[in-house]
């Protein structure tokens, strides 16, 4: 494999890991943290919020044929940040479930934000860090008071 599909791979996988974060985090969390951002960048809306159905799809066990679950709406968006002479620099988009077009704004101009080598690692310290530390203890959370109800069942064997 290439050195440049290795650094693919590997962008695509932390792209992957940001957007996840950022999709999962609360609007209004998002909106606090652009809010806190000192030199917030030029952009421009490629598209604006979009709200739509998406289809979910489901098999039972992992295993079985695929069926349709139902529909759920999504919402999304595509922003483009400039340079000081107006330039596109870099594209980001989000992608959020529920009707929130600001929330999917958001996630892509952090999207386009997080590409940006002189914004990355402010960005990355500064929002994705946080947040994902909060889903996690959140994500612990509910195993922990799942695991708490978790009944064990077994069977003797009569001996007739």
């Amino acid at each position: 494999m290439s050195p440049t599909a290795q650094k693919t791979q590997g962008d695509t996988a932390a792209r992957q890991l940001w957007l996840a974060v950022l999709a999962k985090a609360p609007g209004a969390k998002l909106q606090a943290a652009w809010d806190a951002l000192g030199d917030k960048p030029a952009y421009r809306l490629l598209r604006h919020g979009e709200i739509g159905l998406v289809m979910l799809r489901g098999r039972i066990g992992g295993t079985g044929r695929p069926f349709n679950v139902g529909e759920m709406t999504m919402t999304r968006a595509a922003v483009q940040l400039l340079d000081h002479a107006g330039a596109v620099r870099f594209t980001g988009f989000g992608h959020v479930a529920g009707r929130s077009t600001r929330h999917a704004e958001l996630i892509a101009l952090f999207d386009a934000m997080l590409q940006d080598p002189a914004r990355h690692g402010a960005i990355s310290e500064l929002v994705i860090g946080p947040l994902a530390v909060e889903q996690q203890a959140r994500k612990a959370e509910e195993i922990a008071r799942v695991r708490a109800s978790k009944v064990d069942f077994f069977t003797l064997v009569r001996g007739e």
